[in-house]
């Protein structure tokens, strides 16, 4: 009934066009790329010296605790995996969590078909390199009757090919929990979020049915038809993120970090027209410009920042001073007031 498309990832030599990582387990990774810079330097102890290095692995035990947790408590759980900075740290706090043996449950990623080419080949490559069963699901038929966002508009393209190809996606799989990366600094909605999200058997989210979690206590209950959300990562901030990465040597994809692209300049963003259905305003030409991805979406829907970052320590110092949302320049948060409530309420992660 639904495209359900599962890729097998045992084995196998990186994708084309994927950043070549030759990856231990939870060691050392070395990098290399023809365009991209080494983009691991030596592994130092973040800000704050021994207690900044504590605090990460505070945070790390509290997410594997939350990560058996679940795989204990529910039969059927996945790793909803969007390819990003935070689920490539989801990953590997999976892997530590049931190390030595393989990860128990498979990763779902939907997939709208307007991802970066760089997010698709690196997917690919590190779903075989961390020997994780892959399930990716699309929602073809919105894709088959022409659905994208400069013909029905952002709101429409990310309730058909993201909202209602997740909720078909759970259904599809019968999956009773779904992880998340999914962090409470990043967007006021999602502040609001607890560690496990209560879904209704339509797949909606109301903030006033959410459980208390006093003393950590995490309730597992659900009623037929319905599923949680799990976010091990509420309590981390995009600081931590980037410091688990760069101590952990987590392979990440190559977007993040900066270098010259040719993108369209419009107001604050830069749009990297990756799809023929973008257009050119009047007065816009393509430009050449050093600029890198803070956050990772659909490509005509997520804008560049101007950047030098081409390390992990570079973009840990460009973050100390940043003043602004990584997901500042993600169009679908912003098309109208509250939308990415509106949108949660309507099943959207």
């Amino acid at each position: 009934m639904f495209p359900h498309t599962e890729v097998t990832t045992a084995g196998g030599s990186s994708a084309e066009g994927a950043v070549a990582v030759r990856h231990a387990p939870f060691g050392a990774a070395t990098q290399e790329a023809d365009e991209a810079p080494r983009v691991h330097g030596p592994v130092t102890i973040p800000a704050g010296g021994e207690r900044g290095f504590d605090h990460l692995r505070a945070l790390e035990a509290e997410s594997i605790h939350i990560i058996r947790e679940v795989v204990a408590e529910f039969e059927r759980p996945v790793m909803l995996y969007s390819i990003g900075k935070d689920s490539s740290v989801l990953l590997r706090l999976a892997q530590k969590a049931f190390h030595p043996g393989p990860i128990p449950f498979p990763l779902l990623h939907i997939d709208t078909s307007y991802k970066f080419r760089e997010m698709i080949a690196f997917r690919d490559w590190y779903a075989r390199e961390v020997d994780a069963r892959l399930i990716v699901h699309t929602n073809q038929e919105a894709l088959d009757e022409g659905a994208q966002p400069f013909a029905i508009g952002t709101q429409r393209c990310c309730s058909l090919l993201k909202t209602k190809a997740l909720l078909d996606g759970i259904a599809a799989g019968s999956f009773d929990a779904a992880f998340g990366g999914a962090r409470r600094d990043e967007e006021r909605s999602r502040a609001k979020e607890r560690v496990f999200s209560l879904r209704d058997a339509k797949g909606h989210w109301d903030p006033k049915r959410q459980r208390p979690e006093l003393w950590h206590l995490l309730n597992s209950r659900i009623g037929p038809g319905e599923h949680v959300r799990v976010f091990p990562l509420s309590n981390w901030t995009e600081l931590d993120v980037w410091h688990y990465i760069h101590v952990e040597q987590i392979p990440v994809v190559p977007l993040y970090f900066a270098r010259e692209r040719e993108v369209i300049v419009r107001g604050n963003s830069l749009i990297m027209a990756e799809q023929p259905f973008v257009p050119l305003l009047p007065g816009e030409r393509p430009q050449r410009v050093m600029c890198r991805m803070r956050s990772l979406g659909c490509s005509p829907c997520t804008g560049a920042v101007r950047s030098q970052a081409d390390t992990i320590p570079k973009i840990i110092e460009e973050l100390v001073a940043a003043r602004h949302s990584e997901r500042q320049l993600r169009v679908i948060d912003h098309d109208q007031d509250g939308s990415m409530e509106m949108k949660k309420r309507e099943g959207y992660f």
